[in-house]
């Protein structure tokens, strides 16, 4: 239990972290002191980022949102507690923080909403894997996953 309360704070301070990154990043392009739409005009990296992120974040909310029941995972989360739910627990944040975070940095880079779209939809997938504590417990548990 022990154990499992470490990688929660671990998991919840990752979390924050990347959320607060994330706002910290707004906060400086709306202030002006980053300047927005710097890269406007150029289309095609534009085009290609914006292909590329559309992709990554489909792809990246469903399997964040899937990862925990898959079966092999969830004997892995079952089995070895700790570890395991450090392990895929920070990959799950990982794939929907960082592409958050992309996103939001491609919207005041292009200013093209479909970024910020990306960025809203990645921020409103957050609280269903937010690492509290009963979460942690009930994705290391034999029944099946929440």
């Amino acid at each position: 239990m022990k154990d499992l309360k470490k990688t929660q704070q671990i998991l919840m301070t990752v979390f924050a972290g990347l959320l607060a990154l994330t706002l910290i990043v707004v906060v400086l392009y709306e202030t002006d002191i980053l300047s927005a739409g710097r890269n406007t005009l150029d289309k095609n990296a534009e085009f290609m980022q914006l292909t590329i992120m559309e992709l990554a974040t489909l792809g990246c909310v469903v399997l964040a949102l899937r990862l925990f029941k898959f079966k092999e995972i969830h004997q892995s989360l079952v089995n070895d507690k700790a570890p395991a739910l450090l392990k895929f627990g920070m990959f799950r944040l990982m794939l929907l923080e960082l592409p958050m975070l992309s996103n939001t940095l491609f919207y005041y880079m292009y200013m093209n909403t479909a970024f910020g779209y990306m960025a809203i939809i990645l921020l409103i997938c957050l609280p269903f894997v937010v690492p509290t504590m009963n979460r942690c417990i009930a994705e290391t548990t034999e029944d099946d996953p929440v």
